[in-house]
C-alpha cells in the first residue's frame, strides 16, 4: 500500500522507494547503506556537495535569532537585504534588483508577472503575449506549464495561463515571424539558455543573440529561466555571462543555496525595473509568504561563500571537460548513440535498442545516480565539488551497465 506520502514526479501507486538517508560530498547513502556518487547533484542543485556543515550552521544560528519574518511593507530582514545586495554584484545584467520567493516555479510565474505589468507600468498595457520554447520547462505552477514545451507535463492539467505560446525550439524564424505579425503586444520571450530537464540541449550557435535582437527589435522583454544553469553550472555565475547575452529577467532558485533551504528569485534588470520604478505611486501586489525568508537567505550567502572560495566555477569546466570526454568516448566506442551538453551538465543520447528506465535503474543498483528523461536520455549534473574518480566511476558504470544489458 502506498504511503501517505503523495511523490512528485511518480506513480501514486508506487509503494517502495529509494530512503536517501546521508549525504557527503558528492556521495549519498540510501537506508541500506550503499553508498551512491551522486550524478544529478540531487535534482540539478547540490552544487558545494552534501553535508555542509558550515550552511547548516548558518541556518541554526540564523533561526536561533529570527526564524522567519514577512518582507510585505513595510518589513524586512538583514539576511535578506544582505544576500539580495551580493546578488546584485554577480548578476548578470547591470543595476539589477533582486526578487526573492522559494522555487524555481514561483520564479519562472513571478517573472511572467513582472513582465506584463512592467509594460503596463512603461504606458503599453497591450503587450500581454508570452513566447517559450518547445523542450523548454519553466516549473509547475500554472504560469510555468502554460510556458512549458515538454508536451507530457501539461497533458490534462489545462485549461493554462492565456497569451502563453511555444515555437519550436532552436527556430528562429518561426519565432521572427510570430513576433512580427503580433508587433507590439508581445510582453516577453523565456527560454532556458541550455534547455536542462527536457535532456540537456544547449542553444545553436547564435540562436541566444538572436533572441536579444528580435527582442530589442520588436519592444519585448527577454527572459533566461536559470534555475538549472545559474550558479557556476556552466562554469560561470550565469549563462548570459557563459554566452555573452544580456537578458532583461533572469529566474533562479536551486543552486543560489545548493539546495539546503528553498531559495529562488528573479534578477529585474534595467528596463523593467525603470518601468516598476517610473510612478512613485505604484504598489507592486505580488509577493510571496515567504519572500526573503531570513534563514533561507541566510544560507544563500554561506553557499556563495563556498561557491567563491573553493573556485568551483572553474571546478565546474573541470568536470564538464570530464564527462564530455567520456561520454564522447563511449559514443566513439558506440557504446551509446551521442553525447550533448555544456559546462557540467551532460546527457548520454542512447541508441534505440537501449532503455532509458533501465538503464538508469541498474546503474542505481551499482551505486550511481542519473536521471532517465523518456527512453533515449540519460542526463548527469553532478555536485562540482565531485572528483575525478567519481566523473570516471560515472563512466565506467555506465559502459558496464549497456554492456552488460546488450549481453
Amino acid at each position: 500500500m502506498p504511503s501517505a506520502f503523495l511523490h512528485p514526479f511518480a506513480k501514486p501507486t508506487r509503494e517502495s522507494f529509494v530512503r536517501i538517508v546521508r549525504g557527503e560530498g558528492a556521495l549519498v547513502w540510501d537506508a541500506d547503506g550503499n553508498e551512491l556518487v551522486d550524478g544529478m547533484a540531487s535534482l540539478w542543485y547540490c552544487a558545494v556537495g552534501h553535508g555542509r556543515a558550515e550552511i547548516a550552521d548558518a541556518v541554526s544560528a540564523q533561526m536561533k535569532q529570527l526564524a522567519a519574518y514577512s518582507c510585505f511593507d513595510p518589513f524586512t530582514n538583514g539576511p535578506a537585504e544582505d544576500l539580495a545586495e551580493r546578488l546584485h554584484g554577480i548578476a548578470p545584467m547591470a543595476d539589477a534588483r533582486v526578487f526573492l520567493c522559494c522555487s524555481g516555479s514561483e520564479a519562472v510565474d513571478t517573472a511572467m508577472k513582472l513582465a506584463r505589468i512592467a509594460h503596463v507600468q512603461a504606458g503599453q498595457p497591450q503587450r500581454k503575449l508570452i513566447i517559450s520554447r518547445t523542450r523548454g520547462y519553466h516549473g509547475v505552477n500554472y504560469g510555468g506549464t502554460s510556458a512549458q514545451g515538454i508536451a507530457p507535463n501539461r497533458e490534462n492539467f489545462g485549461p493554462f495561463v492565456a497569451d502563453v505560446v511555444q515555437v519550436p525550439a532552436d527556430d528562429v524564424e518561426t519565432l521572427a515571424s510570430l513576433m512580427a505579425e503580433h508587433g507590439d503586444t508581445v510582453a516577453a520571450v523565456l527560454t532556458e539558455p541550455v534547455q536542462g530537464a527536457a535532456g540537456i540541449y544547449p542553444p545553436h550557435d547564435g540562436y541566444l543573440a538572436s533572441l536579444r535582437r528580435l527582442c530589442d527589435q520588436h519592444g519585448a522583454y527577454l527572459i533566461f529561466d536559470e534555475v538549472i544553469t545559474g550558479y557556476g553550472r556552466l562554469g560561470s555565475w550565469f549563462a548570459a555571462h557563459h554566452f555573452d547575452v544580456r537578458p532583461d529577467l533572469v529566474t533562479f532558485a536551486k543552486g543560489v543555496t545548493s539546495g539546503y533551504q528553498p531559495l529562488g528569485g528573479v534578477f529585474v534588470g534595467p528596463a523593467p525595473r525603470a518601468a516598476l520604478e517610473a510612478d512613485p505611486d505604484f504598489f507592486l501586489r505580488h509577493g510571496f509568504t515567504y519572500s526573503g525568508h531570513p534563514a533561507a537567505c541566510a544560507a544563500g550567502s554561506v553557499n556563495l561563500d563556498i561557491l567563491e572560495r573553493e573556485h568551483l566555477l572553474e571546478r565546474a569546466t573541470h568536470v564538464g571537460a570530464q564527462l564530455r570526454d567520456g561520454f564522447r568516448s563511449l559514443a566513439a566506442d558506440g557504446v551509446i548513440d551521442h553525447t550533448r551538453g555544456e559546462g557540467a551538465m551532460w546527457a548520454a543520447g542512447l541508441l534505440p535498442h537501449q532503455n532509458a528506465m533501465a538503464i538508469r535503474d541498474e546503474m542505481l543498483r551499482r551505486g550511481v545516480i542519473c536521471r532517465a528523461i523518456n527512453t533515449d536520455t540519460l542526463t548527469f549534473a553532478p555536485p562540482l565539488v565531485i572528483t575525478d574518480a567519481q566523473v570516471g566511476r560515472i563512466v565506467d558504470t555506465l559502459a558496464e551497465v549497456i554492456a552488460s544489458t546488450s549481453a
